[in-house]
């Protein structure tokens, strides 16, 4: 007989899921996932936007509940099916009501599955579109460490909203470069995986004031539901460890990485 997995923890205080991709789930309706969200106490949910095939698609999502939210912006393994009519159309809706951050975009050097150079040029024309809407921006960046520090600098005083790099897995270097320019770490699943501890001491690093909670589901499913496909409802086992690897009482953590993620995206609540 197989072993019963937990049930999910339901916290008093509110959650927001700050990273997933809703149009990616195939296990079950998107009306259950989302129903069982609400049940577990989640408040908000960001759905990200990759490539120009779903642009339009997280816009929909985006408008199917209030709660609901959404990004623009290219994936860099998506890179170079950017064009100038990409750029526009997240121009033209990186203003909208529902639309909270530009991304997810950045680097991707570990599968390389476009050009670097392109991948370069495509991080710095949507960090440009952030500055120009003022929007934050949700940086996804592996194994390009450096590269990422170096474009973020030549924005550091154009951007005036900072935002997150999102599943983090780089090193301190970067953590604490982006950490001194008042970015957002985020943080998923992978905190909860044995071989983790990189992640856990990155975690460690963090000031509890500058930590969001994500699950990027489908993908990164936390223990103790590893194998299966993930979804926002996960969400309170991510908080769960990083109480426990901070050590501090989960109610704090959960509290402060809820006002955190107002802070980068609900600025106006």
């Amino acid at each position: 007989m197989s072993k019963k997995r937990r049930e999910i923890p339901v916290f008093d205080h509110p959650i927001i899921e700050t990273h997933c991709h809703l149009d990616y789930l195939k296990d079950r309706p998107l009306e259950e996932t989302l129903d069982q969200s609400q049940r577990v106490n989640i408040e908000k949910v960001i759905t990200i936007a990759v490539s120009p095939d779903n642009l339009a698609r997280v816009r929909e999502l985006s408008n199917m509940t209030p709660w609901l939210y959404g990004t623009q912006g290219i994936h860099p393994h998506e890179a170079e099916q950017y064009s100038d009519a990409t750029e526009a159309e997240i121009r033209t809706h990186a203003g909208d009501n529902k639309i909270v951050a530009v991304g997810e975009i950045g680097l991707d050097y570990f599968y390389d599955n476009a050009d670097r150079s392109i991948q370069r040029e495509v991080f710095r024309r949507q960090l440009q579109i952030a500055c120009d809407t003022d929007r934050p921006v949700v940086i996804h960046s592996r194994e390009a460490d450096d590269d990422t520090i170096e474009i973020l600098r030549e924005f550091e005083q154009s951007l005036t909203r900072r935002g997150v790099i999102h599943s983090f897995t780089s090193g301190p270097g970067l953590a604490q470069y982006a950490l001194d320019q008042g970015w957002c770490l985020g943080f998923n699943g992978i905190t909860t995986f044995n071989k983790a501890e990189n992640v856990r001491d990155i975690v460690r690093m963090s000031p509890i004031e500058q930590i969001l909670l994500e699950t990027d589901a489908p993908f990164l499913t936390p223990v103790p539901y590893r194998g299966r496909e993930n979804a926002p409802f996960y969400l309170p086992f991510v908080a769960e460890k990083i109480a426990e690897v901070k050590e501090l009482p989960l109610d704090e953590v959960v509290a402060t990485t809820y006002h955190n993620s107002l802070r980068t995206f609900f600025p106006e609540q």
